[in-house]
């Protein structure tokens, strides 16, 4: 969240209908501060929570322990693995190609 001396220079539009702007604004004056300030607040809570879950993985011990042999001791490749790579290489060079 940026610091409170930096300039705010940017902005977000939003339509919404009454029922949702009494609501933030009720949220807003419970929580002693501006519909703004809330809404930004909010959203920024909001979108923390969403790219914590998506961007990171929490393994239990188990699995944990699977992923780490497997990164020490990687298993051969299959031949699907071996087919997928090929396929790639050519569509890569005939790409580079063009």
């Amino acid at each position: 969240m940026p610091a409170q001396h930096e300039t705010k220079n940017e902005r977000v539009q939003v339509r919404i209908d009454k029922d949702a702007k009494r609501m933030l604004q009720h949220a807003a004056a419970l929580a002693n501060t501006s519909v703004s300030a809330f809404v930004v607040n909010s959203a920024l809570d909001a979108a923390g929570r969403l790219i914590e879950a998506r961007e990171r993985l929490v393994l239990g011990e188990r699995d944990w322990d699977v992923f780490f042999e497997a990164l020490v001791n990687p298993p051969e490749p299959n031949q699907a693995l071996k087919d997928a790579f090929a396929t790639h290489h050519r569509l890569i060079t005939r790409t580079a190609g063009e």
